[in-house]
């Protein structure tokens, strides 16, 4: 398994609006195929930047399901973002690849 991770800081002066966005384009990148789940998760450690961070992290089935979503998916579904909050947002992306999963069971 593979985990694609975006990191966004986010200014403050659009932070509502891009909240209501990413609730809306994380099912449209589900929608590809390419990954089968995804998890919204804000960064709780203080960043030396203004704004807010969150991260997004999508789970593939496999490296080769990720190169389809660069290669087929990517960049058409990135521009929405980056039209409406380029100069006011940064993102980083990250590949992860799943050596080994635990978990806890509670009875």
């Amino acid at each position: 398994m593979i985990i694609y991770n975006v990191t966004i800081n986010i200014d403050e002066s659009i932070h509502e609006d891009w909240l209501i966005w990413i609730k809306e384009h994380i099912p449209q990148v589900l929608a590809t195929g390419k990954f089968i789940e995804a998890k919204l998760t804000r960064v709780l450690v203080e960043e030396e930047m203004d704004g807010k961070t969150y991260s997004v992290q999508y789970r593939a089935k496999s490296r080769k399901d990720l190169e389809a979503y660069y290669r087929e998916d990517a960049e058409r579904l990135r521009q929405d973002g980056l039209t409406r909050f380029s100069d006011k947002m940064l993102a980083f992306r990250t590949e992860l690849e799943i050596v080994d999963e635990y978990s806890v069971t509670f009875n």
